[in-house]
């Protein structure tokens, strides 16, 4: 679906998700992240990019896996301390996962994937068109119920500043990894945050495309590679 038949869609009130394609399992269990390996971090931060262009297919478990423990993941068990910083550990920011089959929530503790609705509401986590058919689209939700030692006025910022690294930690395992991947920041919150079924306490921050480079990817457009 093209940009401007969504932003029509989302005028409307009718920018809606699509069935689930196949079945969608209640819980995932992931395999445990590999840990060790992959590039050099200064290697890695010097091929950070962003790019639009995907192939469709899923990635292996294993590699969804290692994905989602580098955004949010548990590196410090004991003091259930993760990869991305949380102001005054609050951990406001979850993780979730569209893919054809289902709206998955990324549970850190257990490192697996829950079912929250078996739909694809792919194509609503923005308005570019790369969005529907890419394997997978994160997006970051803030909890605000969860920021109750943190005054009101501070904690939108608090909650995009986690969201963000998080966005980088993403981007660094695409990089080491050869993956395509772009944060997204255009995109209709009231009509996702509808499919995804959010309560009044959560909040859409951002949204990131990852996948595997196109065989032929695109020359870079007007707006550039960020």
């Amino acid at each position: 679906m093209n940009t401007l038949t969504k932003m029509a869609l989302g005028l409307l009130g009718q920018l809606k998700p699509e069935p689930a394609q196949g079945d969608a399992a209640d819980t995932i269990v992931l395999p445990a992240a590999n840990m060790s390996g992959g590039m050099p971090l200064m290697q890695a931060l010097a091929q950070r990019q962003s790019q639009r262009e995907f192939a469709p297919e899923p990635l292996p478990q294993q590699m969804l896996s290692n994905l989602l423990w580098a955004a949010a993941g548990l590196n410090r068990p004991a003091l259930g301390g993760r990869t991305a910083p949380s102001a005054l550990n609050a951990q406001e920011v979850d993780v979730y996962v569209a893919l054809p089959n289902g709206l998955y929530r990324y549970a850190a503790l257990g490192h697996a994937l829950h079912l929250v609705r078996a739909t694809d509401v792919r194509r609503i986590t923005g308005y570019q068109d790369f969005v529907d058919n890419a394997p997978l689209d994160l997006i970051m939700v803030a909890d605000f119920s969860r920021m109750k030692l943190v005054p009101v006025a501070q904690r939108m910022a608090y909650a995009y500043t986690c969201a963000g690294a998080m966005a980088q930690n993403v981007y660094l395992y695409c990089a080491s990894e050869d993956l395509a991947t772009v944060i997204r920041a255009w995109l209709d919150r009231d009509a996702l945050a509808k499919a995804m079924g959010l309560g009044s306490e959560q909040q859409v921050l951002l949204s990131q495309t990852v996948g595997r480079k196109a065989p032929y990817p695109l020359l870079p457009t007007a707006e550039g590679n960020r």
